[in-house]
């Protein structure tokens, strides 16, 4: 056999044995590729969440649960949406320039459709979730001014009903508005934004 027959046979059992070394580490690595890939559960966790808003009263608030953490959905009135401009001068960042939320809500009253506030319920300062403090008025001694919205009791950090934090208290930004759209106008779906990106 001549030299050149020789390196081509050579040639080819390269190629084979190649080939069935690339189709082995393929079988060896599958089982690792699929273990790092997640859970059934962890996607559950991620996944989003389907409200029916349509039994939220004025004035309400309900907690659904979104990726382990609070999610308050509060009908704000037509006086607690009043009470946004009143509390402006009060606030750190009254038009939402620092803070957390999607393009597509107002940035003064931080939602899509003004009644709905829609708003992770965690503070910005330790993680803590903030008390309900929806009555204007000292209820729980806030004082004569207060017109209304949630205290944090951990360090007393305060945010009005849009959300937004009130100046000198330790939480350093406005509560987080998460991705949500509204599938029709009683269900809206939080973690999937109007641009339908989860």
């Amino acid at each position: 056999m001549s030299k050149q027959g020789v390196d081509r046979t050579r040639r080819r059992l390269l190629t084979i044995t190649t080939g069935i070394g690339a189709v082995g580490v393929g079988f060896v690595a599958a089982p690792f590729v699929i273990s790092m890939m997640p859970s059934a559960r962890a996607k559950a966790a991620g996944a989003p969440v389907e409200v029916d808003i349509s039994k939220i009263e004025p004035g309400m608030k309900i907690t659904v649960e979104w990726r382990g953490k609070p999610v308050w959905i509060l009908r704000r009135t037509k006086e607690m949406l009043a009470s946004l401009k009143k509390v402006e001068p009060e606030v750190a960042d009254p038009h939402s320039k620092k803070s957390e939320q999607p393009t597509y809500v107002d940035p003064d009253n931080r939602a899509s459709k003004p009644e709905y506030l829609v708003v992770l319920g965690v503070c910005t300062h330790l993680g803590c979730s903030p008390k309900d403090r929806l009555e204007p008025g000292n209820v729980g001694g806030m004082g004569d001014d207060w017109q209304g919205g949630f205290f944090c009791p951990c360090h007393g950090s305060k945010f009005d009903l849009a959300g937004r934090v009130f100046k000198n208290v330790p939480a350093p930004t406005n509560l987080p508005i998460p991705p949500y759209s509204y599938l029709t106008d009683s269900r809206i779906v939080i973690g999937v934004d109007q641009k339908g990106a989860a």
